[in-house]
């Protein structure tokens, strides 16, 4: 018979040491430890889980909140930009009203046949729009020389005694650039 006094819970009995469940180093499912190694570590199976969940929660939640930030950072950004196109678009178009005036006065004068003013109001439509378009940073293309096919269109080539084969013979349209790209190459007539 075994002693009241004396009580010993299974597995600490050394006299049971062959058995599986008070082998030294068995694993039992309630002895896990935060440590990996049975008897390692404090923390118990449950405490573990619900702090790698924790864990897990927090990541989502700086995750969603960084893709919430990224979002309105988005807007916020097409916001601006419709904004700066607008105004400027809004300082060019201030620009033009005076030239837009003098070609309203142009056409009055062309209503009264007046075609001396006529002329004079076209060409000073013409030089101020031209004006602008320079502050603006608009170049015409040169067409002197040699046929360039990075800024020129060439429209049809035709034989020329005088000039050298492949250059600009005449203009047809003019071609224009904004700072280094070409807006509009020059269509021009090549000699052959």
């Amino acid at each position: 018979m075994t002693d009241p006094k004396v009580t010993r819970k299974a597995g600490t009995d050394p006299s049971e040491a062959g058995s599986g469940a008070g082998e030294a180093g068995a694993a039992r499912p309630d002895d896990r430890r935060a440590g990996g190694a049975p008897g390692e570590g404090s923390v118990p199976a449950g405490a573990d889980l619900a702090a790698v969940e924790k864990e897990r929660d927090e990541y989502l939640d700086s995750l969603q909140r960084l893709k919430a930030e990224f979002d309105n950072f988005r807007k916020r950004t097409a916001r601006e930009h419709e904004a700066m196109s607008a105004r400027a678009n809004e300082a060019l178009l201030k620009e033009l009203l005076p030239i837009l005036d003098d070609l309203e006065r142009a056409l009055e004068a062309a209503n009264e046949h007046e075609e001396a003013k006529l002329e004079e109001g076209v060409r000073l439509v013409q030089r101020s729009l031209a004006e602008v378009a320079r502050k603006h940073g608009l170049e015409e293309i040169e067409t002197n020389g040699a046929f360039d096919p990075h800024v020129h269109e060439a429209l049809l080539t035709q034989p020329a005694e005088e000039a050298a084969s492949g250059s600009v013979l005449q203009v047809l349209q003019k071609g224009y650039r904004l700072g280094d790209r070409v807006l509009r190459p020059a269509r021009v007539v090549v000699a052959e």
